[in-house]
């Protein structure tokens, strides 16, 4: 936010493809993002959910094997129950995990989920973003 009138300046639109790199590049190497550009790490646990075989974003399908493991692909462990434990370590588990995210707008993939998230707050708090 404090970078703001700086970002606001020389555009966010214009930034955006350095910011994108950036990010894939950290949380790829930390979390095995996808880069779906609407990041919701932080409320899975610090667990990419397009990382499931169906990209479900909103929890597991209903096919989780007794072990844990993916229906899809029985050599993985569900992303949902890597999220879940996620959600307990953080002690965030009766509340972020638990609301409900948009579908996967995938005109975003491979652009900034950082850049989005600030322009969102600032427009919450009535300031222009260009």
């Amino acid at each position: 936010m404090a970078l703001h009138p700086i970002f606001n300046r020389l555009g966010y639109q214009r930034l955006d493809r350095g910011f994108a790199a950036i990010e894939k590049y950290i949380k790829g190497f930390l979390f095995d993002s996808q880069s779906c550009g609407q990041c919701t790490l932080g409320e899975t646990g610090m667990a990419c959910p397009m990382n499931c075989p169906k990209t479900l974003r909103n929890g597991p399908c209903g096919g989780v094997r007794s072990n844990g493991n993916c229906e899809v692909d029985a050599s993985m462990l569900c992303v949902w129950v890597t999220s879940w434990e996620g959600s307990k370590r953080v002690g965030d588990l009766e509340s972020t995990i638990q609301v409900i995210q948009a579908p996967v707008d995938v005109r975003l993939k491979g652009t900034s989920a950082w850049l989005r998230a600030v322009r969102k707050k600032l427009s919450a708090a009535g300031r222009e973003t260009l």
